[in-house]
């Protein structure tokens, strides 16, 4: 089995067309054919269903392009920690993040970040909370951002880095918009602007509603922040909302205020693979990343 052949196959595995493999590849598209052949042979089973023009993985493909594709982050990331080990300041840190660290968290750091070290790069992925879990245990990346931090489990190690309330955004003529702060009962009857499910900021505030003896009523889903905020403007309900989302970016038309309970909060961190050691450039980062938050407060309380 030649490295050369599991390059041909995870291309066209992705893909599902080997003429369009053989064109990112840059390479014939018989040889693809090929190479993918004599794969099949030497492993002794089928591993793509042929459909005209269109190939799709077997069920012992699905298993061995994942067992692969596990493979080649390895080896990924082993040829990558010989070229940072020259000169870790100018390597690459691949790093995944949900929605809700995407608008002023992650640029905020990595702003900073490269005003120490201008050389290095950054290849960011942003990504659903079970994606993340899944892709830094497949090793699709080793540093993960995420809220609210995980818990336990002996695939990972975490760190916490601030926890942040969470806040109620109103329409600026909602009835309670002057309050100081709001109870959660109190937006009972209102309609909830929310991400679709499977957001774990989705989970974070039903489940909080649960606690205070309610079940929202979801007026509106939005594909990410900014699309309930822009729903919240327009007066069509409230949300809930992580402090974080909001820093230099509450929309007009609208009030955040906080919340009068204590335990509404999300404490927001970073993950790291137990079994693998973070690349060169990475574990810079990682060390940034916890100085950074050591002596920075976002939030006033």
């Amino acid at each position: 089995m030649e490295l050369r052949q599991i390059r041909y196959f995870m291309e066209v595995a992705s893909r599902e067309h080997v003429t369009e493999a053989a064109a990112a590849l840059h390479v014939a598209q018989s040889s693809v054919s090929r190479q993918i052949a004599n794969l099949e042979s030497e492993l002794g089973a089928d591993l793509f269903i042929r459909e005209n023009r269109k190939i799709k993985l077997t069920p012992i493909g699905k298993i061995f392009f994942e067992r692969m594709k596990q493979a080649m982050n390895f080896i990924d990331h082993a040829s990558r920690e010989v070229e940072e080990y020259v000169d870790p300041k100018k390597g690459t840190i691949r790093i995944a993040y949900p929605i809700s660290l995407a608008a002023y968290m992650l640029p905020t750091v990595i702003h900073a970040f490269r005003t120490e070290y201008p050389e290095a790069k950054f290849n960011l992925k942003q990504a659903l909370y079970p994606e993340l879990m899944h892709g830094l245990t497949d090793g699709d990346f080793n540093l993960a951002l995420l809220g609210p931090l995980p818990k336990e489990n002996s695939k990972f190690q975490r760190k916490a880095l601030f926890t942040e309330r969470i806040v109620a955004l109103l329409p600026l003529h909602h009835p309670l918009a002057d309050r100081s702060s709001i109870r959660l009962r109190e937006l009972k009857d209102d309609p909830f602007i929310v991400l679709p499910e499977g957001f774990v900021l989705r989970n974070l505030v039903e489940e909080a509603c649960y606690t205070k003896g309610f079940s929202p009523i979801i007026g509106f889903e939005g594909d990410d922040t900014d699309a309930l905020k822009g729903l919240v403007s327009a007066g069509l309900g409230i949300a809930l909302m992580p402090e974080v989302t909001l820093i230099d970016n509450t929309p007009r038309s609208t009030v955040a205020i906080p919340l009068a309970e204590n335990d509404i909060t999300r404490t927001v961190g970073v993950i790291t693979p137990s079994h693998r050691q973070l690349l060169p450039t990475e574990a810079i980062f990682y060390d940034f990343l916890l100085h950074f938050f050591s002596r920075i407060n976002y939030f006033s309380h």
